[in-house]
């Protein structure tokens, strides 16, 4: 069954929370291109938990590129150190919680998945449940040695030229990332055609939505 999140003209409200620089854009950035190609007007506030030095540029760039065309975004970016959120846990809330008044109901929360295998992003799912309970929250997959992909029940097709797009738009904007054996075309175009066959499609990105409201 399908349903429709962004149609033309219609206002959404999107918080978009990332443990890392290219979070986001490897577990939805595609999605958000395809929202703002439909000409829904989208309000996007952009939280990265840990973006120190180059990776804070890249960061800021990249959230620059992917949200061209929105009617508007703001983006924040913290400054924890990378794999160690969990042990700064009382900072990392109070700087989260400091987002909330920023976008206090957002529609539709973006974050990391609850069972992915990288603590940092457990620590942003957290965050995303405990402050935006009321909001419908998709959890989106990161690819990476863990082998932690598992099954999604919520899926957003994507077109071949925005996947073209995702995918230009992460190799331009992450240089500090392409000495990783991962980080490449073929493991994001890869796993979209994976999800794409999940659910009759070319191409798609898969998410976790753990509670859904039909009105």
């Amino acid at each position: 069954m399908a349903l429709d999140l962004a149609r033309p003209g219609r206002e959404l409200k999107v918080l978009c929370l990332g443990a890392h620089a290219d979070d986001i854009e490897i577990g939805a950035g595609g999605a958000l291109l395809s929202w703002i190609a439909s000409g829904a007007k989208l309000h996007v506030h952009w939280c990265v938990l840990s973006a120190q030095g180059a990776r804070a540029a890249e960061a800021e760039a990249s959230a620059q590129a992917f949200l061209e065309g929105a009617a508007s975004s703001t983006i924040a970016l913290g400054t924890f150190r990378d794999s160690y959120l969990p042990y700064e846990g009382a900072a990392v809330k109070e700087w989260a919680e400091a987002q909330r008044s920023r976008t206090p109901q957002p529609d539709i929360v973006l974050t990391h998945r609850s069972d992915d295998a990288h603590q940092d992003h457990r620590v942003a799912n957290e965050l995303g449940w405990n402050l935006f309970r009321d909001s419908l929250i998709l959890e989106y997959e990161i690819p990476k040695w863990d082998g932690d992909l598992g099954r999604c029940n919520l899926y957003i097709e994507i077109a071949p030229g925005t996947l073209d797009r995702k995918i230009d738009l992460l190799e331009r904007h992450f240089g500090s990332q392409r000495s990783k054996a991962w980080f490449d075309a073929e493991t994001f175009r890869g796993l979209a055609r994976l999800r794409g066959i999940e659910c009759r499609a070319q191409y798609a990105e898969a998410f976790v939505a753990r509670k859904l409201l039909l009105r």
